[in-house]
C-alpha cells in the first residue's frame, strides 16, 4: 500500500487518465528502468491542468531530469509560449533535449545546464507557473527568488512535499528518506503555508504536491 494514497485508489486514478502519448510513455519506462525520480502521469496531468487554467505562456521548471514533466508542462503552452527548465546533470540535459525534440516541443523549450540556485538569478520574470522539483534541500533557499519571478496570480507548484509521509512526525515507523531532506521539506511546507505573499494548499496525490498562488501586491 502506498504511504499517502492506497494502491487501489492510485490504480483507479491512473485508469481514469485518458491522456495517452507514446513519447511520454517511452520516457516514463526509461525513467523507471534507470530509477530516475520522475513524476508520474497523474501529477503530469495535474501540471497540464494548472498550466492551462492560468493561461500560461511562460513557465519555469527546476529539475528537468530527462524531460518528462517538462513535456507535460510545455504541452499546455500556446504557440510562442516558452518553458525554461534547469538541470544540473549534462547527460540528462542531452537526453531531455532529444525528448523535447521527439515530442515536437523543442521550439518552446529552453534547457539551461547548471546549478538552479545560481541560474535563477540570471532569468527574468514574470512567469505564470513555476514547478519546483529540484534538490529538496534547496526548496527553502530558492523560495524567495521563485516568488519574485512569479506574476501576481501565478502558481508555484512543488513536488514531493509529503515525502512518503515522513514529514509527519511518527507517521512512518522506520523512515527511509534522508533526514536532512525530510527536515528541509517540512520547513519548506511551513514557510509556503505562512508566507503572506502566497495562498497555499497541498494535494495528497502520489508523493504530495503543493500549489501556491502568488497574491497581488496589495494583498
Amino acid at each position: 500500500m502506498g504511504q499517502i494514497v492506497p494502491d487501489l485508489v492510485e490504480r483507479y486514478l491512473a485508469s481514469l487518465n485518458r491522456v495517452r502519448d507514446n513519447v511520454l510513455d517511452d520516457i516514463a519506462r526509461a525513467g523507471s528502468e534507470q530509477d530516475l525520480p520522475l513524476i508520474d502521469a497523474e501529477v503530469g496531468v495535474l501540471l497540464r491542468v494548472l498550466a492551462t487554467a492560468v493561461g500560461a505562456t511562460r513557465i519555469l521548471e527546476i529539475g528537468t531530469a530527462i524531460g518528462y514533466s517538462g513535456i507535460w508542462l510545455a504541452g499546455a503552452l500556446p504557440p510562442g509560449g516558452m518553458l525554461v527548465t534547469m538541470e544540473m546533470d549534462p547527460a540528462r540535459v542531452k537526453i531531455a533535449r532529444a525528448n523535447f525534440e521527439r515530442a515536437g516541443l523543442a521550439d518552446r523549450v529552453s534547457v539551461m545546464t547548471g546549478d538552479a540556485q545560481l541560474l535563477v538569478a540570471k532569468v527574468s520574470g514574470p512567469f505564470d507557473l513555476v514547478f519546483q522539483d529540484g534538490s529538496k534541500r534547496l526548496y527553502g533557499p530558492m523560495l524567495d527568488r521563485l516568488i519574485e519571478l512569479l506574476r501576481p496570480g501565478g502558481l508555484l507548484v512543488t513536488d514531493n512535499v509529503l515525502w512518503d509521509g515522513e514529514v509527519v512526525p511518527g507517521f512512518v515507523s522506520s523512515p527511509q528518506r534522508d533526514a536532512a531532506d525530510t527536515t528541509a521539506i517540512a520547513d519548506y511546507n511551513q514557510r509556503i503555508n505562512t508566507d503572506p505573499r502566497l495562498t497555499t494548499t497541498i494535494v495528497p496525490l502520489r508523493d504530495g504536491v503543493s500549489i501556491s498562488v502568488r497574491r497581488g501586491d496589495k494583498a
